[in-house]
């Protein structure tokens, strides 16, 4: 651990203004940069004394490319290259930075070949049995620390109750405030018991919007009332408990602040609401600040950081211009304002540098055995029709698969279990399939979503959508649905339909998905948000 951060009533003396301000910025840093760009990075630490970084796995990354036209180009060694790194960025810093990643659902989120575990639409899943989330987040917080992280900016506590959401739905506990709430606080023990810190996200609550604010401004027109006992409830209650920092979102919410500004350079709801109706103490970090939601609204460089800086805001996450920022900053802010942001983030660098974890021990076992108990306990099923299941089986099946191509041991098992060989359906074959439906009376079908969010019918062509509603309303179907279970509204499923949701593709779900088909284990998740083509079941 580095020791070398002095403590907050040396800094406040020894470190200048114009030092002070450049701690409150957070400039996004890419592990697959070139050479060029990691030295302007390095240059950047050492001329600003930046505060902190928030790694993203490249220009071409959702970071960024927020239309999607870049190609992602994978690194295997991705995770080498961001220790390298994170070692030389510290040396660049004459005072030690706070490193920062979204590592929601793991690292993976942003480095190949690391740990990946259940989004948190999975995990909503679970009934009752939090200490796995609590290890989830012991697990996700201490691969962190091995690779020289100290900021985890997560949880999602949205509460996630529109369907069409095309930014947080996955990365959501589910559309129930207090359970959110409660996974929420579970995971977080997990992250904080081996030192790593939290941020809650995305404040004042980004769930019930139909609009991505990597492109444009979303507007939540609810009531105050409405958002306090929804939207609100989660950071309210774990505020109260104690949260290292919240990251305040870009949204208009009318009810709070009637002048339409984006939540990130509002004064009535950072200040008024958050710091003091709710009483948060610690950090208010931005969401970044390069998303369209804001960065077109603020075009002169520099003009959005002291927006958000006299609204209340003390971290600047992903800030393309930290210079015209600090400038503008010193110019227009009171020493008083700055000193109030620059004590909190001091604070957490002194919990980061210089405090002691309750525990230290190292990863035992493996992410798969710790993804198995999660799909066992996450597993949920909808019988709409269940005498229909027997026949099934006893009768003999169509093995159908589709969407991706990737290892697919689940219809594999079914194929050397019952000798029905599985057939991948695609928009090539589809006539060919159709054909031999045509002949079958039932049929498993496996659906592996090529994409987790809901445009572009999660990445399904519109052939194929149409292909498994008819299906689904003429066949017998036992459906397994290895992805978002929002698919299942647009897929055709309705209230007579056979579903089991498996949620990931993973390999451990997978074979908790067959010992399940095989009778060997029940379902024992519930689903975590509702499903409009379920609604009509008495």
């Amino acid at each position: 651990m580095n020791n070398s951060l002095p403590r907050y009533t040396e800094a406040k003396n020894s470190l200048s203004l114009k030092q002070k301000v450049g701690q409150l910025f957070m400039p996004a840093a890419f592990i697959n940069d070139s050479e060029e760009e990691v030295q302007k990075m390095e240059h950047l630490i050492r001329t600003l004394d930046i505060g902190s970084l928030c790694f993203f796995h490249s220009r071409a990354s959702a970071a960024t490319n927020f239309e999607g036209k870049k190609e992602v180009v994978h690194n295997e060694k991705s995770y080498d290259r961001l220790v390298q790194l994170i070692e030389r960025y510290q040396k660049a810093a004459k005072i030690p930075l706070l490193i920062a990643i979204d590592a929601e659902w793991g690292l993976a989120m942003r480095i190949e070949n690391t740990p990946h575990y259940p989004y948190a639409i999975t995990l909503g899943a679970i009934q009752e049995q939090d200490d796995l989330l609590v290890e989830v987040g012991k697990r996700i917080g201490l691969d962190c620390l091995k690779a020289g992280m100290h900021w985890n900016l997560s949880p999602v506590v949205d509460v996630n109750n529109n369907p069409e959401n095309p930014v947080i739905g996955y990365r959501s506990f589910g559309d129930d405030a207090e359970k959110v709430s409660t996974k929420s606080e579970a995971f977080i023990k997990g992250m904080s018991s081996v030192g790593v810190l939290n941020s809650l996200k995305h404040f004042p609550g980004h769930g019930d919007t139909a609009t991505d604010s990597h492109l444009g401004l979303p507007v939540i027109d609810k009531s105050k009332e409405e958002l306090l006992a929804n939207e609100l409830f989660p950071f309210r209650r774990l505020v109260e408990q104690g949260v290292d920092s919240v990251m305040v979102g870009h949204l208009s919410v009318p009810s709070l602040d009637p002048s339409g500004n984006p939540a990130t350079t509002s004064n009535p709801i950072i200040t008024n609401l958050l710091r003091e109706e709710l009483g948060f103490k610690g950090v208010i970090i931005s969401d970044a600040l390069n998303m369209h939601a804001v960065s077109k609204k603020y075009s002169i460089k520099g003009t959005l950081e002291v927006t958000a800086l006299q609204a209340g805001m003390d971290m600047m996450c992903f800030s393309e211009y930290p210079k015209e920022g600090i400038d503008e900053i010193l110019n227009a802010a009171s020493e008083t304002r700055i000193e109030e942001s620059f004590k909190r983030v001091w604070g957490l660098k002194e919990k980061a540098f210089l405090g002691k974890t309750t525990e230290t021990q190292i990863i035992t076992g493996d992410a798969d055995a710790l993804n198995r108990s999660l799909a066992q306990c996450s597993l949920t099923e909808y019988y709409g029709n269940p005498n229909a299941l027997a026949p099934l089986k006893k009768n003999g099946f169509l093995n159908l698969v589709m969407g991706k191509n990737d290892e697919n041991s689940f219809s594999q098992a079914i194929e050397q279990n019952t000798g029905e060989p599985y057939r991948h359906v695609g928009t090539g074959n589809l006539d060919e399939i159709k054909k031999a439906v045509t002949a079958a009376d039932n049929v498993v079908l496996a659906l592996f979503p090529p994409a987790v969010k809901p445009k572009g019918l999660f990445g399904f062509e519109p052939s194929i959508v149409e292909f498994v509603g008819n299906l689904l309303s003429n066949k017998n179907v036992l459906v397994y649905l290895f992805g978002n279970p929002y698919v299942a509204d647009v897929l055709g499923a309705d209230t007579n339909s056979n579903l089991v949701f498996v949620y990931q593709d993973f390999r451990a779900f997978q074979e908790i998905a067959f010992e399940h088909f095989q009778g060997k284990l029940k379902a024992q998740g519930k689903l975590p948000i509702q499903l409009k083509c379920l609604q009509n079941k008495n």
